[in-house]
């Protein structure tokens, strides 16, 4: 049995990732703040309401993993967007939209930090002890292609996701030797979040990415294939970023 918890797992790319782990046979523990009961009963899994900022929440959700299945496997971190960037904004992704990172509130960094960041941390504080009895563990960090190409678009996701690459290659240096895996997954435009049409064009791909295609890449670097990956920030974005 391969056990699994899923943050932010009631919409979006944690719902789908939720299934897609289901389907691929993982029991799973789901936790968000929203509509994660309904996903839990379709996929006759554990899991409850609550919010990756809150400590309590997370260890919480860990237990719970522990009490039904006596193991972790698998983590997803998924936080889905930055808090409270985008007002004034056309859609979720406005390539003219030039906010000023200098207007970002000190509030908006620290919640963005919570969120982006930190949730990831105590997650993998939480996990790590019962990963090290194991022997075995993997970790996938949903986070954004503007890690490597910061974005005035959204610049507390941009910030935050570069912090969390730091944080994943340290981790990594320190517990690839217990069989351990931390790796981020970089996905860009998602098809389930408004896009204007100019910036799809810009595209090599010409369109956004499916939530299958997010969730699949996330289930491959979990699984045994991707065993020799870890530290690692793994693109998934039609080709959208030009960095080589």
């Amino acid at each position: 049995m391969r056990v699994a918890i899923v943050t932010a797992a009631g919409r979006g790319i944690g719902e789908s990732c939720a299934r897609e782990l289901a389907d691929r046979g993982y029991s799973l523990a789901i936790m968000s703040p929203n509509n994660v009961m309904s996903v839990a009963s379709d996929l006759g899994c554990t899991g409850f309401v609550g919010s990756i900022t809150n400590l309590l929440d997370l260890q919480k959700l860990v237990e719970l993993a522990l009490e039904h299945y006596g193991r972790v496997d698998a983590v997803i971190n998924n936080a889905g967007h930055a808090p409270a960037t985008f007002a004034g904004m056309k859609s979720g992704y406005d390539p003219d939209f030039d906010r000023s990172p200098l207007e970002v509130t000190d509030e908006e960094w620290q919640d963005g930090m919570h969120q982006l960041l930190l949730s990831v941390i105590r997650m993998s504080r939480l996990v790590t002890p019962v990963m090290q009895r194991q022997r075995s563990g993997a970790i996938v960090n949903i986070s954004s292609y503007a890690a490597f190409e910061p974005r005035l678009t959204y610049p507390v996701s941009s910030t935050m996701r570069l912090a969390l690459a730091g944080f994943a290659k340290l981790y990594s240096d320190r517990y690839a030797r217990e069989g351990i895996r931390m790796n981020n997954l970089l996905p860009g435009l998602v098809d389930n979040w408004p896009v204007e049409p100019a910036f799809l064009r810009s595209i090599p791909m010409g369109r956004a990415a499916t939530l299958k295609e997010i969730a699949a890449s996330a289930a491959f670097l979990l699984s045994s294939e991707a065993g020799y990956m870890t530290g690692q920030n793994v693109l998934v974005d039609g080709g959208a970023n030009r960095s080589v």
